[in-house]
């Protein structure tokens, strides 16, 4: 771990606890700060500011007091779901006091090189695909980020022999500021937590963060064919790669129907690819550049992409029964989603779906309807999904009140060679905790299925 003098014997906060904020917070620490942690779960009920004040660290828990900046604080180390909007972040930049998130701190310390991956979809599978042709290429490849390990947790104890592949979020990375990756990834662009974000210009900026220090010496992988992405990837200094899904092209990495193109030359048969859709051609096309910048050989890369079927909840292959393919893409909670999901079957598909009615249109949906043979819903949107269905004319539409019944009803209505396919294109919030929880219950109903 390098040491940051920045920081040393400097007075710091950390904003809000969690994975993040307690590993801020110890390698601060270590790092000879003087630190300040502020979370605002009650000290009785959070473990994680028990365990930091053990250690030494001031805490104040509960709430976050109006005078909390008054301290003379060098630096703030923030959760990445705190918006800038919080008092305590607005003050401060008021005040011209730095903010960062998490990752910025894991980029300064890290002994390795960091790959970078961003995007409004598709991150965590490239991110995956990604450490496992490192893994296989024996490149000592360590993952983190928002894919659910703390960053600078990783980046503490990572060597030069490593390589760390960060998911990075629009939160986390609009807390950067020097921020370099070896090479960085940015998959797409579409409108996405304006809740958080002041507006998609805000949003997408954020998201540049992942290329915008890189120079001359770095590569920036981008998806080529979405224009917001190509004009910020103008913007870059690094070498750059594009990526294309719509046929071979002479720059880059591309595909056709057929082969795999790295600047216009055969790569690999596209037919070895596991995974199913264009958006996952697009996560592959991302991923085997990586690796190839990664040194990585083609006969590596060939075989996770031969045997990877996807990260879980995301067009994840369950198992084949009595010659039925069934899919859990529980993470698809928007219309959006849900449409690349259908993308990758030219199969007979009966679609799952139903969950919390934010309102949002189906319409997306329309052109990937041919091979739907079956909509089985559920959930506040049955009333509207049962409309949507019977209007294009899909042949069966069927409302049941839980998963459970659904999967039975899918079961059937199925025949030889269908697929069955959990997407729900909503939340899960009205019958489940998370899309995961979802996911889980589907897999464990499918596995259940009698031979």
């Amino acid at each position: 771990m390098k040491q940051l003098p920045l920081v040393y014997h400097k007075k710091i906060l950390v904003l809000g606890l969690a994975k993040s904020g307690t590993a801020a917070a110890e390698i601060l620490h270590e790092l000879g700060a003087f630190v300040t942690v502020n979370d605002s779960k009650p000290f009785e009920q959070n473990e994680n500011a028990q365990y930091l004040l053990s250690k030494g660290m001031t805490v104040i828990c509960g709430s976050h007091p109006e005078n909390l900046l008054d301290e003379g604080f060098s630096l703030i180390v923030k959760n990445p779901g705190i918006p800038y909007k919080n008092p305590v972040i607005a003050e401060a930049i008021k005040r011209g006091i730095p903010v960062w998130t998490e990752v910025e701190l894991a980029y300064r310390i890290s002994d390795a090189p960091m790959i970078g991956i961003t995007g409004s979809n598709g991150k965590t599978t490239t991110t995956t695909l990604i450490f496992e042709m490192l893994e296989v290429g024996r490149k000592q490849p360590l993952i983190a980020g928002n894919i659910g390990t703390a960053a600078s947790a990783v980046a503490s104890k990572a060597t030069e022999e490593n390589t760390i592949v960060t998911e990075l979020s629009s939160f986390q990375l609009m807390g950067t500021v020097e921020l370099k990756p070896k090479v960085a990834v940015l998959m797409n662009l579409y409108e996405a937590h304006l809740d958080y974000h002041t507006d998609f210009k805000e949003y997408t900026d954020a998201k540049f963060n992942v290329t915008k220090k890189q120079d001359a010496s770095d590569w920036f992988i981008y998806n080529g064919e979405q224009k917001n992405v190509t004009d910020y990837a103008s913007k870059s200094k690094a070498r750059k790669v594009p990526f294309y899904v719509s046929g071979k092209m002479k720059e880059g990495i591309s595909a056709d129907d057929l082969y795999v193109y790295w600047n216009g030359e055969k790569l690999f048969e596209r037919s070895i690819i596991a995974l199913r859709g264009k958006h996952n051609l697009e996560n592959v096309l991302a991923a085997t550049a990586a690796a190839l910048i990664f040194d990585c050989s083609i006969e590596n890369i060939k075989e996770v992409l031969s045997t990877f079927h996807g990260v879980k909840h995301r067009t994840q292959f369950v198992r084949e029964w009595k010659n039925r393919k069934f899919y859990n893409d529980s993470k698809a909670t928007n219309a959006l989603a849900t449409k690349s999901a259908l993308e990758g079957f030219s199969e007979q598909v009966i679609l799952i779906a139903g969950g919390v009615d934010r309102g949002h249109s189906f319409d997306e949906l329309i052109p990937h309807l041919q091979n739907v043979k079956a909509l089985i819903h559920y959930g506040e949107t049955t009333k509207r999904l049962q409309e949507f269905g019977e209007k294009q004319s899909i042949p069966s539409v069927v409302s049941v009140n839980t998963l459970k019944e659904a999967i039975e009803e899918a079961v059937k209505i199925s025949k030889e060679g269908d697929i069955v396919l959990l997407s729900p294109a909503c939340a899960s919030w009205d019958q489940y905790e998370s899309f995961e929880i979802r996911g889980d219950e589907f897999i464990e109903q499918v596995l259940d299925l009698n031979e």
